[in-house]
């Protein structure tokens, strides 16, 4: 079954801006037979009191509360509309923030319910200061909170590792999202700060076991091919060691496209039974 199975919304405030409903009609266009939508979900406001980065990586990472029941009106809408035409799941994109784990938990408890698959993310890191900074947001942000950690490429790896290790392990109760995603978003700015380099020994024992939990906990890796599209970045996510360790261990690998416009729907999509996963 093709599956795009990371999408986003017009109510993403660091999206494009165009209508989920048409790049629905774009999946249907492209053969696509199942359509996940993963929207940001809202982070707590008291994540603000230890987030460090420029104010509008906070402000635009995610989808507000208030937003919520538009967002459940609008992909039920179009679930019912297209139901014949192609299988559409409504979810989030949600972040790992530690120390919120219990904020986040709750939230899932009270709308899990009404979604049917979910992402489990990491874009924020502690650097500078003991502080969270976002991961994705520019290279100045970047070189701000993690200037410490950037002496060498496997320094930040093994960070960002042991942050992706917390978010597997966290209980965040029935509804846990049952997809990682794009599991080397550390890389996403890999050309400019010569991240380019393989993991060593000490790294990918790290993935290594952050993989087994994941096949424990019979949960799924985002195949997420904008990185490719990415001009700093030029791979693909989780990148060819970890997909590669992945299929030896038998972890679904489920396609992504992260679109966050309709032209996005679908990107890169022929690449992924060919030279990805040849």
């Amino acid at each position: 079954m093709l599956i795009d199975g990371h999408t986003h919304t017009e109510f993403c405030p660091h999206g494009s801006g165009e209508p989920t409903e048409k790049m629905i009609q774009r999946a249907i266009q492209l053969g696509i037979k199942k359509y996940c939508i993963t929207e940001h979900a809202p982070i707590p406001k008291e994540f603000e009191k230890v987030y460090a980065g420029t104010p509008d990586g906070y402000d635009s990472a995610a989808i507000s509360i208030s937003d919520l029941p538009n967002y459940f009106k609008e992909t039920r809408r179009l679930q019912k509309k297209y139901q014949s035409e192609i299988q559409i799941s409504i979810g989030f994109e949600v972040d790992y923030l530690e120390g919120f784990e219990n904020w986040t938990k709750d939230f899932l408890d009270e709308y899990g319910p009404e979604t049917q698959e979910s992402i489990l993310s990491v874009h924020f890191m502690k650097g500078t200061n003991n502080k969270e900074w976002c991961i994705d947001y520019d290279t100045k942000n970047y070189q701000d909170g993690f200037a410490d950690y950037l002496d060498d490429p496997q320094h930040i790896f093994q960070v960002y590792y042991d942050t992706v290790k917390k978010s597997v392990e966290a209980d965040l109760g029935k509804y846990a999202p049952q997809r990682i995603g794009h599991m080397s978003l550390i890389r996403k700015f890999q050309d400019y700060f010569n991240l380019t380099e393989d993991y060593d020994e000490k790294t990918m024992q790290q993935i290594t076991e952050i993989l087994t939990l994941i096949k424990q906990q019979n949960r799924q890796l985002d195949l997420n091919l904008a990185g490719l599209y990415k001009p700093l970045c030029n791979d693909y996510y989780p990148g060819k060691q970890i997909t590669e360790l992945a299929q030896k261990m038998d972890i679904p690998l489920v396609y992504g496209s992260d679109a966050h416009d309709i032209k996005s729907v679908g990107h890169g999509f022929h690449l992924v039974n060919s030279a990805i996963l040849s």
